[in-house]
């Protein structure tokens, strides 16, 4: 756990970095812990530390931390492909999902958010390097889609995420993070109050800071690499 809290500082440490290194305040980004697969007690070391996001990608692992750690004070973010029998547990447990890919999920969760919970904050996958092996949604089709999820009720649509293919030089880090800033600008130009980029990782979170992440969901270089 001392482990894991020293990390996290450091985690700290490195986005602020990158934030200036961007001409940007730190405060600007928010970090996102991602915790599937790891204790809670690593999770509650950070909350301890000062962390509040925590990222899960499974229902039940994650309902059963939630309900584990019992604190109103986290915020818990749906990371992972969500599918259409898991979503009422995830409109009654979760303040976020990043991985909206079609309309139907949207609509189930709509539908299934209790009203006692407020709106659920959303954010659209892009399929940004239109990968066929990978969830999300063309950027061709995230205009339509984000014009139908706007309207339902019980959803605030944040903005956009990705995973883009992996790349190891820093300037073509940038070009998928940069393309999905784009399309989210051009969705503010459509009228569309958004103000939200989940996009870069432990490895190109630098790269996405640059180009206008809001959410940087880090893992490994907080937990350590998972088995």
């Amino acid at each position: 756990m001392i482990r894991v809290t020293e990390n996290f500082r450091e985690t700290q440490q490195l986005l602020a970095a990158a934030a200036a290194d961007a001409a940007r305040p730190a405060d600007q980004i928010r970090l996102l812990a991602v915790s599937k697969k790891k204790p809670l007690e690593d999770i509650l070391a950070l909350a301890t530390a000062g962390q509040r996001d925590f990222g899960e990608n499974f229902v039940q692992e994650s309902l059963q931390k939630i309900n584990s750690t019992a604190r109103d004070d986290l915020k818990w973010h749906f990371i992972g492909h969500l599918q259409a029998n898991k979503t009422k547990v995830v409109a009654e447990h979760f303040h976020w999902v990043h991985t909206i890919d079609r309309l139907k999920i949207a609509q189930r969760l709509s539908k299934q958010r209790p009203y006692y919970a407020g709106d659920l904050n959303v954010c659209i996958e892009v399929n940004i390097d239109n990968e066929p092996q990978k969830s999300g949604v063309p950027p061709a089709d995230v205009p339509l889609l984000a014009a139908a999820i706007a309207e339902l009720p019980r959803l605030k649509l944040r903005g956009l995420m990705c995973l883009p293919a992996i790349r190891q030089d820093f300037e073509e880090q940038r070009k998928p993070f940069a393309a999905l800033r784009e399309l989210l600008e051009g969705l503010r130009s459509d009228g569309l109050e958004l103000d939200t980029l989940s996009m870069g990782m432990s490895a190109d979170y630098a790269a996405a800071i640059q180009e206008g992440a809001t959410i940087v969901r880090v893992g490994t270089a907080i937990f350590g690499a998972r088995s």
